[in-house]
């Protein structure tokens, strides 16, 4: 019996560093990237660890429910933390693989699959949209930026709005920001019947806020972007990102659609209370979310997506790769080089104007552009921001944010789930506590 007892002994023993690498090999990597030493990549690790102060400070002011954060440094993960809980009772701690709501992180993704297109030669950039889509023929501009057309005088366009002026937000479309935004959000509603034909179709039938090309804002301008790709693919804009985009990229959890809260991972919406802007809860995490009950036939570019942290890291990482990752090439390096330039010269960009009732405006604003799906840092002294000069980004409703700084090899997203948030500074806070943490530059 001895030699079958040492026979059992190492076959036991064999499992067991089996499994033991297995699950080391797991802890060594994020999103199939390997975890590094701060140091290793130029940066602090003490200085890192200050995030997690300024995120707890938010936390247990019970401002935010709770957060996840990536900092990565020459494709290697430096930082990768989960903070607070996913419920207002902080019963359920929040989990690495949290699903959020991603908002307009989701424009960025609808620009690179029309850019996708426009490398098969569909379109060109300066093609009229009305080329495409008829309902942008004959488009009228307000004089006052009344999207109910009732005050002010219609004017015609001096020229129609292109492409290019779509995935720059000069359009000239109404918006939810400026001009008579009560009309423009209870006309723009989506509705039981709607498909994203006639939500567009609605939406260009709107007396424009202002010449196309005269000037920047905010707008629906990226839905728009997504009925494009609708027509050059001949697929729903969902099943066109999920065969071209999350798919290759392995970007699994990155979805439209959800049929129930995906084993628990569904982060739930918070908005500021009426006490000391304590959160509460607005959409649940649950299968009575109203993520698992709207309108189908619409998948706006604009927004509506959900994610987690190492997924849209897979999305920044192939971004800074000039476009591929781990040999799926969704754009050309000089395609995105074009993408990430600022197309907007000198024009002014601003999300609010700066009047009593409105949150201050956040970003982009002075030292600012705007390219074909981000904000690029143009100045950043005029944009007293921590981000290279040449940095692209951009954030979303829930107070999300997601960067590549390429000159410094350098990626940061923070994930939470607040609207209104005009009263915090989370995001901002967390962009300069990574900077700050870079003991090398580049």
């Amino acid at each position: 019996m001895a030699p079958r007892k040492l026979y059992i002994s190492r076959f036991n023993l064999l499992f067991l560093v089996l499994l033991f690498s297995k699950f080391a090999i797991a802890q060594s990597e994020i999103a199939g990237f390997p975890i590094a030493t701060p140091a290793s990549v130029g940066m602090s690790r003490e200085r890192l660890s200050r995030i997690d102060n300024m995120v707890a400070k938010y936390v247990d002011a019970d401002l935010v429910p709770g957060a996840v954060t990536l900092v990565a440094r020459e494709g290697k993960v430096v930082q990768f933390k989960t903070y607070g809980h996913m419920d207002a009772e902080n019963s359920r701690p929040m989990r690495e693989d949290a699903m959020f709501r991603i908002a307009s992180l989701t424009k960025p993704m609808a620009s690179v699959a029309l850019m996708m297109l426009w490398e098969q030669g569909y379109f060109q950039l300066s093609d009229p949209v009305s080329r495409y889509i008829p309902s942008f023929s004959n488009q009228m501009v307000s004089t006052t930026s009344d999207a109910s057309g009732q005050t002010g005088e219609l004017l015609p366009v001096n020229r129609p709005a292109t492409i290019r002026d779509l995935l720059t937000h000069t359009a000239g479309l109404a918006g939810g920001f400026k001009g008579n935004t009560p009309f423009f959000r209870s006309t723009m509603v989506i509705r039981p019947d709607d498909t994203l034909e006639s939500y567009i179709d609605r939406l260009a039938g709107l007396p424009l806020n202002y010449q196309p090309g005269e000037d920047w804002q905010y707008s629906n301008a990226t839905s728009v972007v997504g009925r494009l790709v609708e027509i050059f693919s001949g697929q729903q804009l969902n099943v066109f990102l999920r065969e071209n985009i999350l798919d290759p990229l392995g970007m699994h959890n990155t979805k439209f659609f959800i049929e129930d809260d995906q084993d628990g991972r569904l982060m739930p919406h918070f908005r500021p209370g009426p006490i000391d802007n304590k959160i509460e809860e607005t959409d649940p995490g649950t299968d009575e979310s109203l993520l698992i009950t709207r309108n189908r036939n619409v998948v706006t570019g604009a927004g509506g997506y959900l994610s987690t942290v190492p997924d849209y890291f897979r999305f920044q990482m192939a971004m800074l790769n000039g476009g591929e990752l781990d040999g799926v090439r969704l754009l050309s390096p000089s395609t995105l080089r074009l993408m990430t330039r600022n197309h907007t010269g000198d024009l002014p960009l601003y999300l609010t104007d700066h009047v009593p009732g409105n949150p201050p405006s956040e970003q982009p604003g002075p030292g600012n552009g705007f390219g074909l799906g981000w904000a690029i840092i143009i100045d950043s002294g005029a944009a007293a921001s921590p981000l290279s000069e040449g940095s692209f980004y951009w954030t979303g409703a829930t107070h999300t944010i997601a960067w590549v700084d390429s000159e410094q090899e350098l990626i940061g997203i923070l994930m939470t789930q607040l609207s209104p948030h005009g009263h915090i500074r989370l995001r901002q806070d967390f962009q300069i506590l990574v900077y700050q943490a870079i003991s090398e530059l580049y």
